[in-house]
This record gives C-alpha cells, structure tokens and sequence, in this order.
C-alpha cells in the first residue's frame, strides 16, 4: 500500500507547495513514521491523508526552519498554494485520487530536463524504484544514475515549471499531454507540437519501464512485483482516458493487458519461474487478453504504426495461440522485423533473434547475438548470456549451453530466476 500511495502523496505535496526535493524527502520521513506507527497502533482510516497530513508537517517544519529571518517573505510565498492549481487542505477527499499522480508524471517529464533525466526522475519519484534498479533497467552504472537524478531534481526546482494540468484542455486530444508549456510558446506552434510528442514519448516509456519491473523484478526473492505492474496499467488507463485517439498510448496499454494477463502461470507455488513453453495457459486472465487484443487490433487499423503496437500484437500472437506448439512464429519474426526498423534497440533486437531461431534454426540467430556481444548496454547482462543459452541448447551444444546458463545466473540479481537458470545448467550435466 505504501509504495502505491507514494506517488500520490508527492504529487499533493508539489502541488500545494511546489518544492520538489524538499517533499520527497518529507513524503520519505512520513513514510518512515507510518512504518513505525501503523503496525502498533493500526492503519489509519484514510492512509493517504494521513501519510499528506504528516508529510505537511515535515515539508513546513523544514522550509520554516531555512533561514527564516532572511527569507521569510520566500517561505511564505512557498507555502501560499498556486492560484491556478488549488488544492484542498490535506486530508481532505478530493476526485479522483490518481489526478495528482499523472500531474506528477507529467511535470517530471518537463521539456526542460534532458530525456535521460526525465526517464530516471520519473522512475523515481513516479514509480518508487531505488537508484540500483533504475539503473538495470536502463542499462547504465548505478553512480551515472544517481548523478541524472540529482541533476533533475535541480532542474526541476530551478525551472520553476508549473504542476497540473491544463483545464482548458484537460478533456481534449488536440494537446498531446495537456501540460503547461515551459518554453514561453503558445502551445499551438510546431515547436511547442515537438515537446508534447518528446514529453509523451517519455512518459510512455516510463510507464513501460515501471511495468516491466512489475512484472519482472530485476532483484530480490520474488519474481514480480504486482503492485508495480497494477499502477502501470492503472496510469496508462489514466493517459488513455485523456488521449483516447493515441495509438501508442492504446498500444502500450494493450501489451500491459496481454503480458500482465499470463502473471498467475508464471511461478510455481513455491516462487519458481515457469517459461512461457511450458505455462498452463488455462490460468491466463482471459478478460485481459480479449481486451488487450481488442484495443491493439483497433490501434493498428486506425492509428500511425509504432513500436507498442508492434510489441502488443507480439504478445497478441503468443497470448491466442492455445498452445506453445501452435503458436505462429513466422508471424511474430515479420512484425519483429518491423519493430527493430523503428526501435532497433538491443533489447528488441535480442527478442529478433529468438523469432529467427524459432523460424529459421537456432545456428543463424546465434551469429546475430555476435553483433550484440559488442552493444555495451548489454554487456555483463544476464538476457544476453540466458538466450544464448538458449539458443545453444536447441544447437545441441549442451556443454556450452550449460556454461552460458551458468554465466547468465551469475549475472542476475533476481532469485527466482538465478534459480532457474542454475536448474537448466545442471538438468543439461545430468
């Protein structure tokens, strides 16, 4: 509940007092009293107004206390809410509750930050992800990462970017996120058409990446992180409800829909990792998968082709075939074959060369892993060393398979998966 309410939480406090840095860290001391106080003496009966009321109080105590003689004028004017974007006194309800948490989306994917810089802030503040695991997900050193969070949150408090969302436009398509500008435009130019369509494309893929970690943990005892997966379908409801017309925003929520739908057949009762070969697709959520599959049919009729949609209709492909063996390969390589023309990243690019084994043999995608083995966001990543396992084991090259299944667990953090693939390495010495 509490990583839920965390985004939630913050959102209300940037709201009301702007301060970005400062209520993170007093949403983080709340956090930390709810975790001393709730188990002795019970949850409270509106946590989040609870969790606002506290963090309230350790945002004013903090900006109060900075110099008060000398900037008292400041502070003041720092906790005097906008008078655009009023928000009620905490504690009180207010419809609906995920408005703050889109609105805090959007403002970390600010024009004003670089792309780097606003993936990573909103992965943190949106998403509740540790620097280590932003990290992993986009493939960079955890002290690079750090150094792009910290300089985001300067930007942010330095920009002086509004926090809500436009009430003119809140309801309608024609502005792509219904943002306040920062660029001194209009909002009707090109220009400014060109930072909706950058600012979107980076809320997306936040979305995705937060997802993914949901639904895959890179670390930890526990292969999925549900709560995770849930507030990355919930938000991407959230912007589709805003941008009905998007094929990408309908296309991403399609292959959370389709990939979320196979999460109860994917471990054992003891947390061991089931591939998707060998999962009993009879407890796939079928409400689920017939949504998804609808929403990315009608995206792909009507709405510009792109990289979600391509992805949704893959998992569409694997999630209506009612077996492993009748799944139909030779169209999951086509559209992977157009994806990697748009988004030839080494991660679809990894996902390629599985459709070409499964197509064309096993021996020529693994002289497509070669070209991978010199991509540096992919070195020392366990995927690349699992698929080459893979691949090697369908090649009947059991020796190597079994090495490159050793190297892959060595390499994750996920346990579940560590376990997996320790079990594959020693079923092929047997």
């Amino acid at each position: 509940m509490l990583r839920r309410l965390t985004p939630q939480v913050l959102g209300a406090l940037v709201r009301r007092y702007g301060h970005f840095d400062a209520a993170e860290d007093a949403v983080q001391e709340a956090l930390l009293a709810a975790a001393r106080q709730w188990p002795e003496e019970g949850r409270p009966a509106d946590p989040r107004g609870w969790l606002i009321r506290v963090a309230s109080r350790r945002l004013t105590d903090q900006l109060r206390s900075e110099d008060a003689r000398r900037r008292r004028e400041e502070t003041v004017a720092a906790l005097t809410p906008r008078d655009e974007f009023v928000a009620p006194p905490p504690g009180e309800s207010r419809a609906p509750g995920e408005d703050d948490t889109l609105a805090l989306l959007f403002l970390c994917c600010n024009a004003e930050l670089p792309p780097a810089g606003r993936i990573a802030l909103t992965l943190r503040a949106v998403g509740g992800l540790t620097t280590a695991e932003i990290a992993r997900a986009l493939l960079v050193p955890e002290a690079t990462m750090a150094q792009r969070i910290t300089r985001a949150k300067r930007r942010i408090k330095s920009s002086g970017a509004p926090f809500g969302i436009r009430p003119k436009e809140a309801d309608g398509i024609d502005d792509t996120d219904g943002i306040d500008d920062t660029d001194g435009t209009d909002g009707t130019g090109p220009e400014a058409a060109g930072h909706h369509a950058e600012r979107l494309a980076d809320v997306l893929h936040v979305l995705y990446l937060i997802f993914n970690e949901g639904y895959t943990a890179t670390s930890g005892r526990e292969l999925q992180r549900a709560d995770l997966a849930a507030e990355a379908i919930r938000l991407t409801r959230a912007v589709r409800a805003r941008l009905p017309a998007d094929g990408e925003v309908a296309g991403l929520l399609a292959l959370m829909l389709l990939t979320d739908a196979r999460r109860a057949a994917r471990t054992t009762p003891d947390g061991d990792l089931i591939p998707l070969a060998e999962q009993d697709r009879t407890r796939w959520d079928r409400a689920a998968v017939t949504e998804g599959v609808a929403l990315v049919s009608d995206a792909l009729t009507h709405a510009r082709l792109g990289p979600y949609q391509l992805r949704a209709a893959i998992a569409a492909v694997h999630d209506e075939a009612a077996s492993d063996e009748d799944t139909d390969w030779v169209e999951i390589l086509a559209l992977y074959e157009f994806l990697i023309r748009l988004v030839p990243g080494p991660v679809e690019r990894l996902g390629h060369a599985v459709a070409v084994a499964m197509v064309h043999g096993p021996r020529r995608a693994l002289a497509l892993l070669a070209d991978l083995d010199r991509d540096e966001r992919l070195a020392g990543h366990h995927r690349l060393w699992a698929v080459r396992a893979h691949l090697l084991e369908m090649a009947g090259e059991r020796a190597e398979a079994r090495a490159a299944y050793a190297k892959a667990a060595g390499l994750t953090l996920s346990v579940p998966e560590r376990r997996y693939l320790r079990l594959r390495a020693a079923r092929l010495a047997e």
